[in-house]
């Protein structure tokens, strides 16, 4: 019956895309097929010695159905996101609804609230689900990398004019229409919405973002709260109280070319408030990167990323680990996703040394080599006291990518760990007898056909 109800509820959408015109109407459908086979040897966390590798093919299939008219405009995206042998293929149906990977990934509608003939660029409200991609999607990004992506329910207020950019958004999740109360139980049962493995997902988010566009660069302000809702442990189990803990992070982002060849990027946050579990926060992230392009075809450049943790003799109850909330982490720190994904590292805190290097074998083809070496940013203690050496270890990654069409690309990686006992330690990736080298590899193939734009 789901199934069924389901099928008419996309077969609907595209009919009304399909239907509904108007005289300057503008209509646009397209799609993704991506695939990636992984080889996993101690992906995200140090396997046990003796361990076998993990191998699968996950598929993202995605339509997106987008149309505009006079002072508005409409999308939607449907995806499936699947393991190849998830579902037996003699089978109707055998995926629990909770591990169905069919859903809708975005559904928004976008109003202009002025008319046409005014001088401002863009001032519009923008509602339901949408993707959040600011800056360098450090803090807020789509985690593309991710066969589901990560996507919000919110109304997003926008004004743009003369390269000035002012957005502010605003979310409340409940869990469904409730009669009386708004607890929200921000547990979630799929893939979590923040980093670090949060494990709860936000009941209201307030953002405000200011940026601006310079003659050689960009600099952004970025002022974000997110709320999780109170909660007490009866007997070991979670109860949900009424009322917010609330985490608020501030800070801004600058991107500059002082030289045709040279590019800097720098960024700085702070979190203050309470974090998911009520304890007080006093945490911050400083980054700072440098890319030169040394010939036409290669570029290099190293970088620094220092986040907050928590000293293990610190006694004041006072929580230093930065969390970077809804953004990327597969794209700083490291592609092995040791560090601030869902698997988690300890509450320690990070430094990433970076030198990173990009080579055009050709104008479709691209070559990139980066290294990086972790250490925590607080000591590690073991569970019988004593101080370990804060050197992490060293990743590193290698990828070629080639557009065989501009619909087209193909991508290969492979990436290894040469990690320490402190990696694997209690309070860190608390493995036992690891093998502290580390492998991973992958295939992709991404289709992104534009199948009508009219």
């Amino acid at each position: 019956m789901k199934k069924k109800l389901r099928s008419q509820l996309i077969g609907g959408l595209v009919l009304g895309f399909l239907f509904c015109g108007t005289a300057h109407a503008q209509f646009s459908v397209s799609g993704q097929l991506r695939t990636r086979s992984e080889l996993r040897d101690g992906q995200g966390t140090l396997s046990p010695k003796g361990a076998e590798s993990a191998f699968f093919t996950s598929q993202r299939t995605r339509l997106g159905f987008g149309y505009g008219g006079y002072r508005f405009k409409l999308f939607t995206a449907i995806q499936d996101v699947r393991v190849w042998g998830q579902d037996a293929s003699s089978i109707n149906r055998i995926t629990l609804d909770a591990n169905d990977g069919l859903m809708v990934h975005e559904a928004w509608g976008e109003v202009a609230l002025l008319d046409t003939s005014s001088t401002v660029d863009n001032f519009s409200l923008k509602v339901g689900r949408q993707e959040l991609v600011y800056d360098d999607s450090r803090l807020l990004g789509n985690l593309d990398w991710l066969q589901q992506g990560r996507r919000h329910d919110l109304a997003l207020l926008k004004l743009e004019n003369n390269g000035w950019i002012g957005h502010l958004g605003i979310a409340y999740n409940q869990n469904q229409e409730r009669k009386i109360g708004t607890v929200y139980n921000g547990v979630p049962t799929g893939y979590i919405a923040g980093t670090n493995g949060i494990g709860a997902l936000y009941k209201t988010m307030q953002f405000l973002y200011a940026g601006r566009k310079l003659k050689t660069g960009n600099v952004s302000f970025l002022a974000l709260k997110d709320d999780f809702n109170k909660y007490r442990l009866v007997s070991g189990a979670r109860v949900s109280d009424p009322g917010v803990w609330s985490r608020v992070t501030t800070g801004t982002y600058l991107t500059v070319s002082p030289l045709k060849k040279l590019n800097f990027t720098g960024s700085a946050y702070i979190q203050r408030g309470k974090d998911k579990d009520g304890a007080k926060l006093a945490a911050h992230l400083v980054s700072a990167a440098a890319m030169y392009a040394v010939t036409p075809l290669l570029s290099v450049g190293p970088g620094i990323d220092y986040t907050s943790g928590n000293n293990p003799v610190n006694t004041d109850g006072v929580n230093r680990r930065f969390d970077p909330l809804y953004g990327t982490p597969h794209k700083f720190w490291g592609l092995m996703d040791y560090f601030y994904v869902a698997d988690g590292f300890g509450r320690s805190g990070l430094v990433n040394y970076y030198l990173k290097s990009r080579y055009k074998l050709k104008d479709n083809v691209v070559l990139s080599l980066d290294a990086h070496q972790f250490r925590a940013s607080n000591n590690i203690v073991n569970s019988e006291g004593t101080t370990l050496d804060r050197n992490f270890g060293t990743e590193l990654d290698l990828v070629l990518s080639a557009n065989l069409t501009k619909v087209v690309n193909i991508e290969a990686g492979y990436a290894t760990m040469f990690a320490t006992s402190s990696l694997a330690s209690v309070g860190v990736k608390n493995v036992s007898n690891p093998d502290l080298q580390a492998n991973w590899a992958y295939l992709m193939i991404n289709i992104k056909p534009n199948f009508l734009s009219k």
